[in-house]
């Protein structure tokens, strides 16, 4: 019996919690649409900010010139071995296994 006492006594400070929730909710839902009304709320609303045309020319010619810039750098060519340096690797690679045979003969 001393279980249920304390579990209403729970239930009733949750409800408590639950009611003032729901009141600040009912106060965020009215701020929310008041800021709605006035513009500041949507993100599809025009901010009023406009910018001069000469403005726009100049960002617009930074940027192409920073495009002109990253594309004026091209990457340098892959270096490719000679067909000598080739062989020499091979014959390299040849030695090192042959002498790798000798040893398990001996």
């Amino acid at each position: 019996m001393a279980n249920l006492v304390g579990l209403s006594a729970f239930v009733s400070v949750l409800r408590t919690e639950r009611t003032n929730l729901v009141n600040e909710l009912r106060h965020v839902d009215a701020a929310l649409a008041v800021l709605g009304k006035l513009g500041g709320g949507s993100n599809h609303t025009k901010s009023g900010r406009t910018m001069s045309a000469s403005a726009r020319k100049r960002i617009s010619l930074a940027q192409k010139a920073r495009w002109a810039k990253a594309k004026a750098h091209t990457p340098k060519p892959k270096r490719t071995i000679s067909a000598a340096g080739k062989k020499r690797i091979a014959a390299a690679q040849r030695a090192r296994w042959a002498k790798l045979k000798d040893a398990k003969k001996n």
